[in-house]
């Protein structure tokens, strides 16, 4: 009887350890493949109150000539921060805004057309805004054109407010003059005024610059940067 038991002792122990392997290796789920890619966030169906994109525009000060990059950060499915940068390098102009937009409105043939457009004007219309005796002002976007038989005797910038000074012989005496240029002009005022043996140009501007200037045989062009 002892043995009769003892054998069948034996042979469940031997069941048993067949079987463990099973038992140990076996999965939660054995409806699902096996897979050995790694874990996928997970996602979900829930719609987010946030509004569509639309159009968000960006002002810069009157400093900024380039815009170096763009870097958007987005939140994913399952919630993470991600962000992405796009490199440009390219010149702007601070007095026009910056979009960020999600639409289909500008397409590349019309931007084409635009810049043939463009193209096609090889001439710059000058509109005048101020005019003495001996001088007149021009202007046309950045550039200001200053006609005078008048010799430059020196130009150089001041600061608050950002202005262009000019010094120009003659020895003459007409007290002062003054001239308000209205908006979207970016030059905003232009002041005379006598010294001894020259005169003094200043003309003040909206923001921060630097400028080239060349001379003309009608006078002088300065360009603004």
């Amino acid at each position: 009887m002892f043995l009769k038991n003892q054998g069948e002792l034996t042979m469940r122990h031997i069941v048993f350890l067949l079987l463990l392997p099973l038992f140990l290796f076996a999965r939660e789920n054995p409806f699902f493949p096996v897979s050995d890619t790694p874990d996928i966030p997970l996602t979900t169906n829930r719609l987010d109150s946030e509004s569509p994109l639309e159009r968000v525009s960006i002002k810069l000060p009157s400093t900024a000539r380039t815009i170096e990059s763009v870097t958007i950060e987005y939140k994913n499915l399952d919630g993470s921060l991600s962000s992405k940068k796009v490199s440009l390098h390219n010149s702007i102009d601070w007095h026009l805004p910056i979009f960020i937009s999600q639409n289909y409105e500008s397409s590349p043939e019309k931007t084409l057309t635009k810049k043939h457009k463009q193209s096609k004007k090889s001439f710059i219309v000058y509109k005048k805004i101020a005019s003495f005796r001996f001088i007149s002002f021009y202007e046309s976007g950045k550039r200001f054109k200053i006609v005078t038989k008048d010799k430059l005797l020196r130009s150089f910038l001041l600061v608050k407010p950002h202005r262009i000074v000019c010094d120009f012989k003659r020895d003459t005496n007409f007290g002062s003059f003054i001239k308000k240029i209205p908006k979207p002009s970016i030059f905003r005022k232009i002041r005379l005024g006598t010294h001894n043996g020259y005169y003094r140009v200043v003309i003040e501007l909206d923001g921060y610059y630097r400028y080239k200037l060349k001379k003309y045989p009608y006078g002088y062009l300065y360009t603004l940067l």
